[in-house]
């Protein structure tokens, strides 16, 4: 199930002193190709959080940016109760409002020690004339159940 979270208080554990950590070299990003772009400037924004904690793998900040050639980087954090190789998360996506997935980051390896961490995702084309996107995380064994982060655009 899909839902978008409101606007709100972060949980001071997930958010507090968070240094983002940008893309690993194990860790290759991949994307899909959408249509036309525009412009928009940094967005950072906070989300409540997931209404059971340490199931799901959580989006609690977005900052987006867009690039020279018009397509937009997003730096995202993302919460989990990774435990190993058995349960963490496993990749995020930008999904356009109607759902089509508009860049995914494959995220190779559990973040046991590294809570929240933040990861990076260039290159994701945004068609002219959208005004959010939302960004989703996955959990390698819950898929996508946590709180999405709905992000403005334009």
């Amino acid at each position: 199930m899909r839902r978008l979270a409101a606007f709100g208080v972060l949980v001071a554990a997930c958010g507090s002193g968070v240094t983002p950590a940008l893309s690993g070299q194990d860790e290759a990003p991949t994307v899909t190709a959408g249509v036309s772009v525009t412009t928009s400037t940094a967005v950072s924004q906070s989300t409540f959080p997931d209404p059971a904690p340490g199931v799901c793998a959580d989006v609690i900040d977005v900052d987006v940016e867009v690039q020279a050639n018009g397509d937009y980087r997003f730096d995202v954090t993302v919460a989990s109760a990774d435990t190993g190789w058995d349960k963490y998360a496993d990749a995020w996506e930008v999904r356009a409002p109607d759902g089509t997935v508009l860049g995914i980051r494959e995220l190779a390896h559990p973040h046991v020690d590294e809570q929240p961490f933040t990861r990076s995702l260039s290159g994701v084309t945004i068609a002219a004339g959208m005004t959010e996107v939302v960004v989703a995380a996955r959990d390698s064994v819950e898929g996508f159940c946590g709180v999405e982060y709905p992000v403005p655009i334009g």
